[in-house]
């Protein structure tokens, strides 16, 4: 796992916002992020703490500020869970994501006061949204919570809206002398910052300054067979094979069935010349990025496996125990093309049009890795099987998937797994 740097001591991201903001959404895709780049990451969701200690189906009287016994209710459970993360941190963790409504200052100050006591740094991520896009999250979401489970769709928005102004009454924004914050406008599309230092800190800034919730589908694809793969060699920068071509020919038909009919979209392939060539057909003007090439295999570089493990035993074994972090001789590791890779990651956040990533094994487990939110120990022996596409279509919780192999089928001597 990564290591944070010298200026990252323990951090508590604490959400703060009313209902329907989507303070859970940022919450996961700034899990599954950090996560990804191997930063040991948890969230505490305190919605589920009363879910699962209270039950799901509370009406919006519990969140009266007036309910006695529902204030009691609720800071019990936002204790327990404050509770959970301050253990969680002396088990070693690093950045834990406090998720909640946290919409007074003095809650804010007590969940600041006892994290300090406990060396963790706290940062608040307050998410603030205009009527519509309220109405909007409301409407794609929160119907499908777990606390309106059989309620007739429109009385559950009208009850989730006063459950939203109970909240309003008491809220108080995030303050400059509450120290560190950052405070995102329409989920990502203004980013207001303070007293941001760091090197986690300003890489998260980064990464929310591109997030939206427009939906929109990413396609991902190995090129066609090459050369190499036909002989099972690695690496490499050889020409697409005869079947290679076929494949380039049937990525054609379905782009023009399924992928062109998406509107207007981004192509993009890396800088060797098997993407170049399975991309060609398509008519379309791609985009190259030297971030997408293979994984560098360094002096096993052309090799086949039989001989790797033949000329460098000591390789194979080391490579055998961990495939994330080996390392080939003068090439890469998986959790090195992850870093290589991340800027990709921010550019498909950032893009709201629809995405055909055209590009290798090991580069794409780690952009699918990310978007389907595996562990990082996963993500060099995901299944991203040659002269396949992956359509992956980012949702508010998670990420939907379909696979189309398009052929033509192949031998067991296809290619080696990167």
């Amino acid at each position: 796992m990564a290591v944070l740097h010298g200026d990252n001591p323990m951090t508590a991201l604490v959400m703060v916002g009313l209902p329907a903001r989507g303070k859970t959404y940022v919450a996961r895709k700034i899990l599954r992020y950090l996560n990804w780049l191997g930063h040991t990451t948890t969230l505490f969701n305190v919605g589920n703490y009363r879910r699962e200690h209270v039950g799901s189906q509370q009406s919006h009287d519990f969140f009266d500020p007036n309910n006695v016994e529902g204030v009691r209710q609720r800071t019990h459970m936002a204790l327990m869970a404050l509770d959970d993360m301050v253990k969680w941190f002396g088990e070693g963790g690093e950045v834990a994501i406090y998720d909640a409504t946290n919409s007074t200052q003095e809650r804010r100050a007590l969940i600041a006061s006892r994290c300090e006591r406990e060396g963790v740094r706290v940062i608040f991520i307050e998410s603030i949204c205009d009527e519509a896009t309220v109405e909007a999250n409301v409407r794609a979401t929160k119907l499908d919570s777990p606390d309106y489970v059989g309620v007739d769709p429109d009385l559950a928005v009208q009850d989730f809206h006063a459950r939203i102004e109970h909240y309003a009454r008491a809220y108080e924004p995030v303050h400059e002398d509450e120290g560190s914050y950052i405070k995102l406008i329409n989920v990502g599309r203004q980013v207001i910052v303070n007293q941001i230092t760091g090197y986690l800190p300003s890489r998260l800034v980064s990464f929310l300054v591109n997030i939206h919730n427009v939906p929109r589908p990413i396609w991902l694809t190995r090129h066609g067979q090459a050369e190499n793969n036909a002989v099972g060699r690695i690496g490499g920068n050889t020409h697409l094979s005869e079947v290679g071509c076929q494949y380039a020919a049937n990525l054609k038909r379905f782009y023009d069935q399924r992928i062109a009919t998406a509107g207007d979209i981004e192509v993009w392939t890396s800088t060797l010349v098997r993407t170049h060539e399975t991309a060609a057909i398509l008519g379309h003007q791609t985009l190259q990025w030297r971030a997408l090439s293979e994984i560098e295999a360094g002096v096993c570089d052309g090799l086949t496996y039989a001989e790797i493990r033949e000329r460098y035993p000591n390789e194979w074994r080391a490579r055998s125990r961990d495939k994330l972090t080996y390392r080939y001789p003068q090439g890469e590791s998986y959790m090195d093309v992850i870093q290589r890779v991340e800027p990709v990651v921010l550019e498909l956040e950032r893009q709201r049009r629809p995405v055909l990533v055209i590009s290798h094994q090991a580069v794409l487990r780690a952009i699918y890795g990310y978007l389907m939110g595996r562990e990082p120990e996963e993500i060099p022996h995901l299944s991203i099987p040659l002269h396949t596409v992956l359509e992956l279509t980012p949702k508010a919780y998670g990420c939907a998937e379909q696979r189309f192999p398009l052929g033509p089928l192949l031998s067991a001597q296809a290619g080696p797994s990167s």
